[in-house]
Order: structure tokens, then sequence, then C-alpha cells
């Protein structure tokens, strides 16, 4: 990862996000307290103070609300730092999370769960928890996307090693939301992996805003990050369902995946027009639907940002800002078309039936009393409705100014208000140039434009397997055998002695390999070999990778000695736990609600206790479980049953997403 305190513009900002995120903790703290003793008390002269400090309370929460999203649109320091003059693009914030100590309670599963010596994963945890520390400022370029995969995958292989799905293990994660800056905690891994899944998706449009987009490999690379973040933030949205944060709820993911992809076809109509735009017929009819193509995408954008529940968490320049591109893109479309109409009369050697179909296209009607061909040919006509897009161009271009004027956040950014102020004087000047004929015909009200392209944005699904990792953990043993759902015995010792040549079983399997065949009156079945044991270690050695051939050669290699090998055997597969979720509520006030979300208790028989259930999302340290756990090394239970089911670090990614 990137140095922390590195003096950039986006470690400012990222160092600004989690200064805000501990103040709104604080307030949110503060509020919560307050209401809880406003319901408690009924003294009248108490519930007066009270009201009055949650009056304040709420105010300085909408404050620092401000504040945060003044960062979410601070956009000129994701830019190319080289001098442009475009229109700024929307880059995601990183969210923020707190540290996690793996430490003890994988240390401790590893003893309880695996018998092992947990001082020998010593490097392994601090490698995970390395990983993890970088994933919190990673580099902005295909390395720190490379990183933040690596980590996801790497949360796969922790997930089915360490987290069974019948109890927690005491690990805390809290991210903040990338909008409001509230804090979500869960003992759930599932809440760690969707918000690696939403910074993978964030460093993709910060690494979009970054390109160079006055060079045709820094539009076409733009265009694949935005490209890939839609990917990132669709897959998110599809796998991880009833997010408790507000930046990953379905809704919001559905709003930010529309705003890539509208990005992306910005990029691709500036990488059309990088070359120069030619002042000819049809290379203007293509431009025309071209630009009316990114005009009609912001304006779904902005209609999708002023729907509940998006609405009130959106940054409201965010939705301004859509709005402006909608009109500036229409008006440019409507130029465009002013153009052809006023510069390009009908000559002799000019092919009319090719002129007819390609200005037909832009139109789903036409004025009455209008025709196309009568247009191609009639230099009046041509001109009265060349001004009537002329000045639906400049209302447009208007409109844009005027809605930038009243957003504090967009009136700050420079060049922003430099490109639509140049494009409206444009229209202005074009518009002066015509003849202003008096006639009734002059006030006639140009058609909309039918938008098309050629080149169609869609996302691209996350590649995580163009990403090799290694299980930190793989000393453990292979994972279809060794993980969190299946539980073994202690291992035991069995000192194997040739009998004549034969052990008294055979093997079959991968790794580990399994004792088969067992023959009941043999020395090893009498001192406790059991059928279907598996072999993890042969003299010393650990043989859990090992195959059947190489396990046989190492009992050929003492020849007639007796030898010692470790079995386990394996117990009652864990039950998987019923689907818990913790319900997304849409109702969250503009001014921030503690978000306390609780597990739905098990329906259990009136003549049992239920034991007591810690909830999902743990404010204080009071409700927090303790790191360490009681150790207790499994005893073998004979006659139990085998169950052998195939995992992969994948296998909760679908089947129990739903646990949020």
């Amino acid at each position: 990862g990137c140095n922390p305190l590195a003096e950039t513009g986006r470690s400012k900002l990222q160092n600004q996000r989690a200064i805000l995120n501990q103040q709104i903790l604080r307030a949110v703290r503060m509020r919560a307290g307050a209401e809880n003793l406003l319901r408690a008390t009924t003294n009248n002269k108490v519930r007066e103070q009270v009201l009055l400090e949650l009056s304040f309370v709420n105010s300085d929460l909408q404050i620092l609300k401000e504040e945060l999203e003044g960062l979410n649109i601070s956009v000129e320091v994701y830019q190319n730092t080289e001098e442009t003059f475009s229109v700024p693009l929307v880059p995601l914030g990183l969210k923020e999370t707190k540290e996690v100590d793996f430490t003890l309670p994988l240390k401790d599963f590893i003893l309880e769960h695996y018998s092992e010596d947990s001082s020998e994963y010593e490097d392994e945890i601090a490698d995970l928890m390395d990983l993890r520390q970088a994933c919190r400022t990673p580099s902005r370029d295909e390395a720190g996307i490379e990183m933040l995969i690596s980590y996801f995958l790497q949360l796969g292989y922790v997930e089915n090693r360490f987290f069974p799905p019948t109890r927690h293990m005491g690990v805390l994660f809290t991210w903040y939301d990338s909008f409001t800056g509230v804090p979500v905690c869960q003992q759930n891994l599932l809440l760690e992996k969707a918000s690696i899944l939403f910074n993978i998706g964030a460093l993709y449009t910060q690494i979009g805003t970054r390109c160079n987009r006055q060079t045709q490999a820094g539009l076409e690379n733009a265009v694949d990050a935005f490209q890939r973040a839609a990917g990132v933030l669709s897959y998110l949205k599809e796998t991880f369902t009833h997010t408790p944060s507000y930046d990953m709820s379905p809704a919001m993911l559905n709003v930010l995946v529309k705003m890539m992809l509208a990005q992306a076809q910005e990029c691709v109509f500036e990488q059309i027009g990088l070359p120069g735009i030619r002042n000819e017929f049809f290379t203007l009819v293509k431009m025309t639907q071209e630009v009316a193509k990114v005009g009609e995408v912001y304006m779904l954008v902005n209609s999708a940002m002023n729907q509940e529940p998006v609405k009130e968490n959106i940054p409201y320049s965010w939705s301004k800002l859509a709005q402006i591109k909608s009109d500036h893109y229409k008006a440019l479309a409507h130029y465009f078309i002013a153009t052809i109409l006023c510069d390009h009369e009908l000559q002799s050697g000019d092919d009319e039936d090719q002129q007819e179909k390609a200005l037909s296209q832009l139109y789903d009607y036409m004025p009455e009393g209008l025709m196309v061909l009568t247009i191609l040919k009639d230099k009046v006509q041509r001109k009265q409705l060349g001004k009537a897009h002329l000045r639906k161009a400049i209302v447009y271009h208007e409109e844009a100014l005027r809605v930038c004027g009243l957003c504090k956040k967009l009136r700050n950014i420079d060049v922003l208000q430099e490109v639509l102020t140049a494009a409206h004087k444009r229209s202005l000047l074009k518009y002066a140039q015509q003849e202003m004929e008096d006639d009734f015909l002059s006030l006639i009200q140009a058609p909309d434009i039918l938008p098309k392209t050629e080149h169609k944005i869609e996302t691209i699904a996350p590649q995580f397997s163009k990403v090799k990792v290694k299980d930190l953990f793989h000393r453990l043993g292979p994972l279809t055998v060794f993980s969190a759902k299946q539980r073994w015995t202690a291992p035991r010792t069995i000192r194997i002695h040739h009998e004549a040549g034969e052990l008294g079983f055979s093997l079959k399997g991968g790794s580990p390999v399994q004792i088969y065949c067992l023959d009941p009156v043999c020395s090893a079945a009498s001192m406790g070999l059991k059928e279907g044991d598996y072999i993890v270690s042969v003299g010393g050695v650990d043989c859990k990778w090992l195959g059947v051939n190489e396990v046989l050669e190492k009992f050929k290699s003492v020849g007639e000695q007796p030898i010692e090998i470790e079995v386990i055997s394996c117990q009652d597969t864990v039950a998987s736990m019923h689907n818990k979720s913790a319900t997304y509520s849409v109702g969250m006030q503009k001014t921030y609600s503690l978000i306390c979300l609780a597990m739905e208790e098990d329906k259990i028989d009136q003549t049992k206790k239920a034991p007591l259930k810690l909830p999902f999302l743990s404010w204080g340290t009071k409700n927090r479980q303790k790191a360490a756990s009681t150790l207790c090394l499994p005893s073998a239970v004979a006659g139990s049953s085998q169950i052998k089911k195939k995992l992969s670090p994948f296998t909760l990614l679908n089947t129990e997403s739903s646990l949020y």
C-alpha cells in the first residue's frame, strides 16, 4: 500500500474523511444517549434540556454531513494533473475502516479446532494483518487493484478455515459509510468482503478519473476503468444482499453503476471527438447522435439519484452535476444539428437519398408541415429549423449554468464553469450569425433528437481468476478436508508394525490419504486405528498434502522397522446455521440514525432455555466478545460417520451471502 502519511491530495482527503468519521461517530453516540434519556425521564426540566441538546447534536451532524459531501465532490484532486479543458468526472472515495487484530482469535481456533501449535502460525497471521493494513491505502494503479483482489480472495480461504457458520469468532469488523460516515460494526466476515469489493470499485473510478483525457490511450483506459468499476459494483449488488451500510444498499449501488457507465459513455464521446470534429454532414450527424446518447444516460442518472431512498444520502452536488451534464450534452446535440442545417446546403453532387435517410434518423417526429426532403432542398426552412435548434441549445446551456451557479460546491470548480461558459458563447455566436427574419416559422419548436451510439457501454465483470493467490494457511492441510465446517479428533499416534510385509490396511484418496480396508485383527487396529482415518504424519513428517504413492514410499523407506503415524478421525460436520440477515432500513432520516441491527432469535421450544445472543452490531465494549476463548482439545468419538464435502475459498460467496 501507499505511505499513509504521504502528503498527496488524495491521502489528505482520505485523512480528512477518517477524522470526519470519528466526529460523526461521537455525535451519533451522543444523540443515541440523549434519545435514551428522553425516553426514560419524566422530569420536564430534564426533557427540555435534552431536547435542546438534541437540536444542537442534529445540527452538528448536518454540518458534518455537508463537510463529508464536500470531500465527495472534491473531484479536481482526482483528475489528471495536466492542464485539461474537460468536464470533471466523479470518483468514489474509499471506505475507511478500523484496525483488526486477528492474532488471538485465529491462534485460539488453530489450537482448539485443528489441534496444532498455534505459535507456528504467527508469521501467517502477521502476513494477513499486514495485507489488510496495506489495503487501507492502496496505490491508485493496477498494483493497488491487484492487492485489494488478493486480500478479497485471501478472505475466502480465511472464511472457510476459521469462521464456522455456527458461532462468531470474536473478530469485530468496523467500516464507515462512504456517504454518511456512520460506522457499521459486525462480527461477520461478509461485511469485510463486501467493503473490500466496494473499495475495488472505488479505486477503479479513481484510476478512471486520473487518466489523461487528452490522448486516445488515456480515454481508452478511462472507459475500461469505469466499465470495470461498474462491473465490480454490480457484482457486489448481486452477491451480497441486505448489506447494513447505505453506500452498499442495492438502490445506491444501482445508481453508482449507472453513474459509472454514464462516465464511460462520456469518455467514448470525447474519444470520438478527440482528433477534431470536421464540419461535414455525415460526421456531424454521427456526433449529434453520440452526444445525445451521453445527455440521455446522464438524465437517467439524475432521475435515479432523485428517487427514495437514495435521494437522502447521495451527495447533492453529484445529483446537480448529473443534471448539468445532461443539459450540457443535450445542448451540444442541438448545436451540432443546427450546424448541419445552417452550414450544409444540398449541392448537385450530393447524395440526396443518403442525406435524407441520415437526417430522418435524428428525429422521432418532424414539426407539423415540415418534411425531411423539403428541409434539405429549401434554404429558408433549413435556416429556420437550424435557428430553432440553436434556441433550444441556448436554453439548455443557460439551464446548465444556472444549476451550476446555485450549487456552492460546483460553483467553485473553475474548469466546469469555463467549459459551460465557452459552449454557451459558441451557441450564441452561431445564432447571431444567422439572418433574423421576422416570420411565423421562426417560432417553430425544434424536435427532440434521438440518441444513438455505435459504442455500446456495458459492465465488465471482475476477473478474480487472473490474480493468483496462495492460501496463507495452506500448512493446515487441503481446504477440502481441513475447514471450519468439519470437526476432527485430536491426532492419535499409532505404531505400525510390518506383519509379513503387510501393513494390515490399504490407502485411498488424494491429500490427505485415508485408511481403507482395515484388517480388524491387525496390530494397527488393536492400537486404535479406524476405518476412514486420515493420516496426517508419517515418522514425524507432515503428510497432509501427500498422495497415496508418496505415503507408501515413506512406509517402504523404513523397511521392516516399526514406524509411528499420526491419524485423525472426522467427527460430525458442523451443521450450517440458518441464514440470518441484518435488515437494511430505508427509512434513515437525513440527519443520521444509529444503525442497530440485531440477529433474529432462533425459534426455540418453550421448555428449553435460549442462550443469550449478541447483536450483529455492537457500539460499545460492553457487548463485545472477548478475543480469548476457552481452549479444549477435541477427543475421538468412536463410530463417528465420515462426511466429506467439497469446499473452496468461495463456497460461502453465493450460498450464504444473505448472512448480512
